[in-house]
């Protein structure tokens, strides 16, 4: 720890800028000297990337943090150097629905920071194939958003390939209304189908009479704001950025909670970290009764369930698959128990992951 100024140091600005130059030194010897002892514990253990050990990590900066810096600013500090001194083991490849600054490009920084390679892939089945055929290391897919509900591209997925989910990522979705012009001067705001319903109130009460435009992606329309005069697009501050647009309105979602929840998709499970979940896919046996009998499994095991979602069994008419979220690891005594009585109730039953609870980033 650096010491404590005196009064006449901490009024001399020359004497304030060579602490600062001292200190930077001694950071930059404490980051190499943490990446050479995660790169020798990454060999050691022969993995580049621990979800529930960053986490943990995260959770621990911002819990010990006691100086003016807000525990949200050291985590977005410490995430890149976990991000850095990852490449020191394996350099990481992560697919995420693309194009780039869209909201799962933010949601992936989030998680594996900048230094990675990104795979902006243009579907969510894209995503998952990328994963599947060990193109990428991980892949981010949105699965539900607190508006929206659940993403039914992506749990089609699940039926479709077998990849694992070992983290998530709940994203706060904050809504911008962008362009190159004032507020009175749009006469079209275009942006993706959910960006458009999630701000609809807004857009009705603050721009009246403005025609609202389908595009593929938010990206795309704050890339078509950015060239086309007139033109305004809902997106987030990163696409803004990365285009030059200027903030018309901020937040303009109608539900300030709005949240998108990201899973982590890889091929295995996260490791146990004691505050963690598990999905689970099952079809169950088409007769009366037979979603009760698999409920009542999870109530006798004390488990409790955080997600539920049925999805239409593809080829088939009035089944379904049901999509289950309990808190608990796969791992964990309780939770193995319930899984060997639930597969006697089921026609098919399958752990798509066990992953460390996440904090809502954003």
């Amino acid at each position: 720890m650096s010491p404590r100024r005196s009064s006449s140091e901490s009024a001399n600005p020359r004497g304030a800028a060579a602490e600062l130059l001292a200190l930077d030194r001694q950071l930059v010897e404490l980051i190499q000297a943490r990446g050479e002892l995660a790169a020798r514990l990454g060999k050691e253990l022969e993995t580049a990337y621990d979800a529930a050990g960053e986490q943990a990590i995260l959770d621990r900066v911002a819990r010990v943090s006691q100086g003016p810096l807000p525990g949200a600013a050291l985590q977005s500090i410490y995430r890149e150097i976990l991000s850095g001194c990852r490449t020191l083991t394996a350099p990481l490849k992560v697919a995420y629905l693309g194009p780039p600054y869209s909201y799962s490009h933010s949601a992936a920084l989030e998680r594996f920071g900048h230094s990675v390679e990104y795979v902006s892939v243009g579907t969510i089945p894209a995503v998952f194939e990328e994963i599947s055929a060990k193109q990428s290391d991980y892949g981010l897919v949105p699965i539900e958003n607190s508006t929206d509900g659940r993403i039914v591209d992506t749990l089609g997925m699940f039926h479709r390939l077998p990849v694992r989910i070992c983290g998530e990522v709940p994203l706060r979705i904050h809504h911008c209304l962008l362009a190159n012009c004032p507020r009175g001067e749009i006469r079209e705001i275009h942006s993706k189908p959910q960006a458009i319903s999630q701000c609809r109130e807004w857009l009705a009460k603050h721009t009246p009479g403005v025609k609202l435009v389908e595009n593929s992606s938010t990206t795309g329309a704050a890339e078509l704001a950015s060239r086309t005069p007139g033109i305004g697009a809902i997106a987030g501050r990163l696409a803004g950025t990365a285009y030059g647009l200027s903030i018309v309105a901020e937040n303009i979602e109608d539900n300030p909670n709005n949240i998108t929840r990201f899973a982590v998709l890889g091929h295995t499970s996260g490791a146990s970290s004691g505050a963690d979940k598990t999905a689970l896919m099952m079809q169950l046996p088409h007769r009366p009764g037979s979603l009760a009998d698999a409920m009542n499994t999870f109530k006798k095991a004390k488990l409790n369930l955080t997600w539920i979602e049925s999805f239409p069994l593809p080829g088939t008419e009035k089944e379904y698959l049901f999509f289950v979220e309990l808190e608990g690891h796969e791992a964990d005594l309780k939770v193995r128990r319930a899984l060997k009585n639930l597969i006697k109730r089921t026609v098919r039953l399958e752990v798509l992951g066990s992953y460390a609870k996440s904090a809502p980033v954003g």
